[in-house]
């Protein structure tokens, strides 16, 4: 029987994150492994060999991947087919007429995942409300089917007018598409969306059936690499909404495995706003490709009901995250007007950064951030890789060279235009949509987190700065806090006033029935399940909606929906109007709860202070250089203080603070940061001094 031991492996751009958990001991550990692209399976079996644990004693193991994405990213998917109505063969490739770069005459859409060639249509037609207008002509379907197989498909989609209100007609599809395509994967979109709006659910469908055929085979082949290892325990893989889903699920319906890469983290940062007290939230989560910005607000993630890849909408729920191409790794390079930028090019995983020795030759943020003296080579990442400050400066200076630069010149300007990219991110969920940055905290992770976290809050004036427990690994710890999940719905676009009760009772008591059996089927009894009911308000002809709680046991529902609403509809656009609502959707989340994990607590310190191990000589932005005390992160404990300049390194990463920053440790072991006012840090600084004038001093 498996003992109650957690694992969760979250696969990165370049590194891959491993968190353990023995809730018996209370022991959280966290390490890194090589990321392998060529081989994602050896990366993960790497994970669990580097914690040394018995795969018998594993309970639980949740896993993020970034397979599906990394498959679109690189147009390496499935060559895939798409079935519709006859009359609308090119719904997918006409999309919408929107077009957000207005005034770029450089525009281009992102190309398409197929061509019209690939396009098929069938005889048949449903209307909106779910009559079939035509019949489903099966002598018509089993001829496309046949042409499909002739050609050599490896995935379809099938996505027929208003299936959201009818999917027999996509039922019967399948079934005809499986009997002539017996190796290919096959999509119907209604198992995905139940809602209007056909290009959307169209384009859901088509990026499911497209990343279908490498995501099964990976997870089939990691599940029996598990199984004979001894694993007996329950496999979740994180989700794009931010929950976990079984690996059974995740293979039929990979389209929500997508975004999920940051999900962990987020999910993560939710549960850690309830355990310090600290209900609103920034996140950062820069790894070694991109960084990850998000909202923790009243202590929940920030959902949305939909998503975008390269303008490719999907319409399964996703957590509202921006991300910019700024990681550990990208690249540092002249344009063609010999600028100076950072990004979003990476060195990835291979080669990786030139200080890790493995190849690389052009300057990344990590070599920048070791030439000022950020990282060192006393304390090797992940306990096993030692970094060549040579190598990073000899990198840095052909750029330099050009620029009329020293290489540590040339490495500040590389962390000045990185901060300056992170604060856009921020100011883009915040300022832009009405809040104000200094009402939160900053609770930053990921491997390179640290080094940026505290120069982003004194720029966007956040005053504290929360590094939390396993930074470099934190989204791994948070898919160890995340429950199973699985979202319903029912497009109804109706009057609010006409709202008739019993429908939309018997409309969720329909999904209520389909999540009770699927829940019951992942093993989730009635004490374990969560039902929440939404609805989807907006006035009449907006083309936007907002979700509102449905009221079950209001005595009047349309005007408690009505109030809510109104609410809801200032506090995000800034206005409310008198024209009539409407709801266009009802939502069912249904939640299969997990045992939570308990944290432990950092022991207090029985006498003394935290006191320094050493030092690092800090180039700062005038070219000076200043001595920065050296802590270990893990020789820390509860309510030690740490003045700045301070570098704290830890396992998987390393955090920064600067003069007139003061640190102090958490019960979690979490670093809570005072962040200095811009006057007040300038002020310290030319109080301290450079090296050499303390030298003099002395």
């Amino acid at each position: 029987m498996p003992q109650d031991i957690r694992v969760a492996i979250d696969v990165g751009g370049t590194f891959t994150d491993v968190v353990t958990l023995d809730p018996a001991s209370g022991e959280l550990r966290f390490d890194k492994v090589a990321t392998t692209p060529h081989a994602p399976t050896e990366g993960v079996l790497d994970a669990f060999a580097r914690i040394g644990v018995d795969l018998s004693e594993v309970a639980m193991f949740h896993h993020g991947t970034t397979l599906g994405l990394n498959s679109l990213l690189t147009r390496s998917g499935a060559r895939t087919a798409v079935v519709a109505t006859r009359g609308f063969r090119d719904v997918y490739l006409l999309g919408r007429t929107d077009r957000r770069a207005m005034y770029d005459i450089r525009h281009r859409k992102a190309p398409a995942l197929l061509e019209r060639y690939d396009t098929f249509e069938v005889t048949e037609r449903s209307w909106f409300d779910g009559t079939a207008a035509t019949p489903l002509d099966e002598d018509d379907a089993r001829a496309v089917a046949d042409e499909i197989a002739r050609r050599g498909y490896q995935a379809v989609a099938v996505a027929f007018l208003h299936s959201y209100a009818n999917p027999a007609h996509e039922r019967r599809m399948r079934d005809i598409l499986r009997e002539a395509c017996p190796g290919a994967e096959v999509t119907v979109s209604h198992e995905l969306s139940r809602e209007y709006r056909e290009y959307e659910r169209t384009s859901t469908a088509v990026l499911d059936a497209y990343i279908k055929p490498v995501v099964r085979r990976y997870l089939e082949l990691l599940e029996t690499e598990l199984a004979e290892r001894g694993f007996t325990g329950r496999f979740l893989i994180s989700r794009s909404g931010g929950g976990g889903m079984t690996a059974p699920a995740a293979r039929e319906q990979p389209v929500n495995l997508i975004l999920s890469g940051p999900a962990g983290g987020v999910v993560g940062a939710a549960a850690f706003a309830r355990l310090t007290g600290r209900p609103n939230l920034i996140t950062i989560d820069m790894g070694g490709t991109s960084l990850d910005a998000s909202l923790v607000l009243d202590s929940q993630p920030v959902l949305r009901q939909g998503a975008e890849f390269e303008g490719l909408p999907i319409t399964t729920p996703s957590l509202y995250i921006h991300t910019i191409g700024s990681g550990g790794g990208s690249l540092a390079f002249l344009d063609d007007a010999g600028a100076l930028q950072v990004g979003p090019r990476s060195a990835g995983a291979v080669p990786g950064p030139v200080a890790y020795g493995r190849g690389g030759t052009q300057p990344t943020f990590t070599d920048a951030a070791l030439a000022v003296g950020y990282l060192g080579k006393d304390t090797p990442l992940g306990g096993t890789l030692t970094l060549d400050a040579d190598a990073s400066l000899a990198s840095l200076a052909p750029v330099a060279e050009r620029l009329g630069l020293t290489p540590t010149e040339l490495a500040q300007g590389v962390l000045r235009i990185s901060h300056t990219k992170i604060v856009g991110a921020v100011r883009a969920i915040t300022v832009e949509l009405g809040h104000d940055p200094k009402d939160f905290a900053l609770l930053s992770f990921g491997g390179a987190g640290g080094l940026v976290a505290v120069d982003v809050a004194r720029q966007l004036g956040i005053p504290t700065v929360i590094i939390p427990p396993g930074q470099g690994a934190f989204s791994a710890l948070g898919m160890l806090m995340a429950d199973v999940q699985h979202d319903f719905s029912r497009t109804s676009v109706t009057a609010l006033a006409d709202l008739d009760r019993s429908a939309v009772d018997a409309a969720y008591a329909d999904m209520e029935d389909e999540a009770a059996a699927l829940l019951a089927e992942e093993g989730f009894g009635p004490e374990r399940r969560a039902l929440t009911r939404t609805v989807d308000v907006r006035y009449a002809g907006q083309e936007h909606s907002v979700s509102v709680a449905y009221p079950d046991g209001a005595d009047d529902p349309v005007a408690a929906i009505a109030a809510v609403f109104a609410e809801l509809h200032e506090r995000q656009y800034g206005h409310v109007m008198d024209d009539p609502v409407e709801i266009t959707t009802l939502r069912l989340h249904a939640v299969g709860r997990v045992d939570q994990p308990e944290l432990p607590e950092l022991p207090a310190r029985d006498d003394g202070g935290a006191v320094p191990g050493g030092t690092r000589h800090v180039h700062g932005p005038d070219g000076a250089v200043t001595v920065y005390g050296l802590h270990v992160r893990e020789d820390l404990r509860r309510g030690d203080t740490v003045e700045g300049p301070a570098v704290v390194t830890e396992h998987t990463a390393t955090t920064v603070i600067h003069a007139g920053d003061r640190l102090t440790v958490g019960p979690l072991g979490e670093l809570v940061i005072a962040v200095a006012r811009e006057d007040t840090a300038e002020d310290t600084r030319a109080a301290e001094g450079t090296v050499e004038e303390r030298d003099e001093r002395r």
